[in-house]
């Protein structure tokens, strides 16, 4: 087969019926023709005769002229700037190995540094976990539903994650905290409480556990390809052997014998949310998630013969807050939707505070796991539930014990942190509702009529609850019960925040990605979110880090299972990282604009070029967030005169402001390609 018949992927196997005419590089193999990608209707299953469900498409046609530049080597790793690619991009270069790691995005994710780990150094400092009680509580959450030896693979290996990374994170000035939830009931029945949650001190402030992974690749030569937009990968007869990505020059192919996708799931994305997530998009309000998360690995997956799992799993927290009147969902077509919810993550929802529908009425336990309370949130008027409480909420949540990130809020309370101020640093001030007496805070939350008068029954009833120390309507604990008696009182609406999804490719323990028979397809890997096979239906959540646990995990784990395949085949390096930069001596004189994406969208950087000399003449729109660095550097010109300094897009940065630097010379770096032209 010719080059340019594999780019365009001409196999007309992929759809039995297909003619070379109507199908050239519509290419999913015939072995996933019929196969269910999806749970539920017709249109998220994928048809015969190339008819894909409209959230999938069709695998886009990539001409071998348009291609500007090909590269070899071993492994490519495809969204190599976020936690499994940065971990798996770390290992390969820790072995030395020859690969080429790409992300679509200008600068490394930032991380929530807090990882998963069972047995760890540290954590049997506090208790040891029992591994198979571990493997079996967590086959529990997904109903069996699950590939058991890929999440041995985590309980087996995590300690040793964490020896491998706290090192770097220590020498980097941080220290490992973990935390020890203790034993007692909650949710209303018994979940198993291991110690697993492994932090880092201080996190989300630089260096991030990415960004000191990105520091020990580019200390060993080798460095992340950013800029790479995953198009399609490069496949035929069952086989994968590349990707073709989209760059700023045009599209270029990265072939390879090993491919993984670590290109997470599809949070972004409202189509294929709404397509394939229907309980959880009746209770979303807000979002979290990386906007680069847009199942665009997922789908070149699918399109190269992989199947994909199929029940939906969200992982959603209930901290979506909203004003009062707001209904829960997408808002508009299409891939335009939005979310109606501005704040991410409010995080006090998570605290087990009565909690009711629009009607006024009570409706589930509010101490079960976040996405337990928001699958029963769904089925409600609006998809929102309000949650109440009065003066001794500070002391309630200490009470509570909450574990996990919903622990944030415990942690500033215990810190005297005034519940108000609180409220305000987490966003909350303008929806979270303020009053004197219960049925003034009842007309504020926007309860009328017969909803008014539920709402203050329900109320008086639960205060009947504490009282008696025992919840007779759905069995919240007697510790997580509260009065609600002592003003002032407070309120506020809430919905899901979508952080991200985890029903991804279909993989086995060796994260091989695996066709509708259940046979590996070659050449294909997958690790993070946009695998699947771990997680079924619900987030364990009594696991605190284990998306990132796994995640990570798995990353490291690949890489050493291919450097010591007896079939792996290494080569010598022999690709280098285009430079991206511009000869000065030889682009027009003019001005020039170029466009970078930022943490606010889109960075419009022009420059005026004269003699071969550049000057800043303006960066806008400024929509980064006020009072982070970035936003700072480009209203004051920093950014403007570290470009100035330089005559590149080569800056400094700003500390703190990653990904909005990023964005400057992205920015940068396009208006001088267009000057070179």
């Amino acid at each position: 087969m010719d080059r340019r018949s594999f780019v365009t992927g001409s196999a007309l196997s992929a759809f039995g019926l297909a003619s070379a005419g109507m199908f050239a590089g519509a290419a999913m193999a015939d072995q996933t023709a019929a196969a269910p990608v999806a749970a539920g209707t017709a249109e998220n299953t994928v048809a015969q005769a190339g008819s894909n469900p409209a959230w999938l498409g069709e695998e886009p046609e990539i001409d071998a002229a348009d291609i500007v530049a090909t590269y070899q080597c071993d492994i490519l790793i495809v969204g190599g700037a976020g936690n499994g690619g940065l971990a798996a991009a770390a290992t390969a270069s820790d072995l030395g190995l020859n690969f080429i790691a790409v992300d679509r995005a200008q600068s490394v994710t930032e991380s929530r540094e807090y990882l998963g780990a069972i047995n760890s150094t540290y954590s049997t400092q506090v208790r040891e976990m029992d591994g198979m009680q571990m493997l079996n509580e967590i086959s529990r959450y997904a109903s069996g539903k699950c590939d058991r030896d890929l999440i041995k693979l985590w309980i087996d290996n995590s300690a040793e994650v964490v020896d491998w990374i706290d090192p770097m994170l220590t020498a980097a000035g941080k220290f490992c905290s973990v935390a020890d939830p203790g034993e007692h009931a909650t949710g209303g029945t018994e979940y198993v409480l291991p110690v697993c949650e492994h932090s880092w001190i201080v996190p989300y402030q630089p260096p991030t556990r990415n960004d000191v992974l990105l520091e020990r690749i580019q200390a060993q030569g080798d460095d992340i390809w950013f800029g790479y937009e995953l198009v399609r990968l490069v496949h035929a007869d069952g086989k994968v052997t590349g990707g073709i990505f989209k760059c700023e020059d045009g599209y270029v192919e990265i072939d390879a014998p090993y491919v993984v996708l670590a290109t997470g799931g599809y949070p972004a994305n409202p189509v294929m949310m709404q397509a394939l997530q229907p309980d959880a998009c009746r209770v979303i309000t807000a979002a979290s998630y990386n906007a680069f998360c847009d199942g665009s690995g997922i789908k070149c997956g699918l399109w190269a013969g992989a199947s994909k799992q199929a029940d939906p799993t969200p992982m959603l927290f209930d901290r979506g807050a909203v004003p009062a009147g707001v209904v829960a969902g997408y808002q508009g077509e299409g891939a335009d939707a939005t979310l109606p919810g501005k704040i991410f993550q409010l995080n006090i929802g998570s605290q087990p505070f009565l909690k009711v529908n629009r009607d006024g009425k009570r409706f589930a336990n509010e101490s079960t796991p976040y996405d337990n309370m928001l699958f029963a949130t769904s089925m409600q008027p609006g998809g929102v539930f309000c949650q109440v409480m009065d003066a001794n909420a500070p002391e309630d949540i200490k009470r509570f014990m909450m574990i996990g990130c919903a622990s944030y809020t415990r942690n500033m309370m215990e810190q005297g942190m005034p519940l108000e101020d609180f409220i305000a640093m987490d966003g909350g001030a303008e929806v979270f509702v303020k009053a004197d007496t219960l049925e003034e805070l009842a007309e504020k939350l926007g309860f009328e009529g017969d909803a008014k008068d539920t709402f203050l029954a329900t109320c008086d009833h639960y205060n009947t609850l504490f009282d008696a120390q025992k919840d007779d309507e759905y069995g919240k604990e007697d510790y997580r019960l509260s009065e609600l008696r002592t003003p002032p009182f407070y309120g506020c609406w809430y919905g899901a925040s979508l952080l991200t999804t985890l029903d991804g490719l279909n993989i086995n323990a060796k994260m091989q990605v695996l066709a509708a028979d259940r046979t590996p397809v070659e050449g294909l890997y997958a690790i993070g979110d946009c695998s699947g096979s771990f997680f079924d239906t619900n987030y364990p959540e009594y696991f605190p880090g284990i998306a990132a646990g796994r995640t990570v995990t798995e990353g490291r784990q690949l890489m050493m299972q291919i450097s010591s395949d007896p079939a792996f085949a290494p080569t010598e390096k022999t690709a280098v990282k285009p430079s991206g930069e511009v000869d000065l001596s030889s682009i027009a004189d003019g001005t020039y604009t170029g466009t970078g994406k930022g943490m606010g969208g889109d960075i419009n950087v022009t420059i005026e070029v004269s003699g071969g000399h550049i000057t800043v003449t303006d960066i806008s729109p400024n929509n980064e967030t006020q009072g982070i660095g970035g936003y700072e550097a480009i209203e004051d010109g920093t950014y403007a005169q570290q470009v100035e300094a330089a005559q590149s897009a080569q800056i400094d940065g700003v500390a703190g402001a990653t990904v909005t630097s990023k964005a400057i010379e992205a920015a940068v770096r396009s208006a001088l390609k267009q000057a070179a032209k």
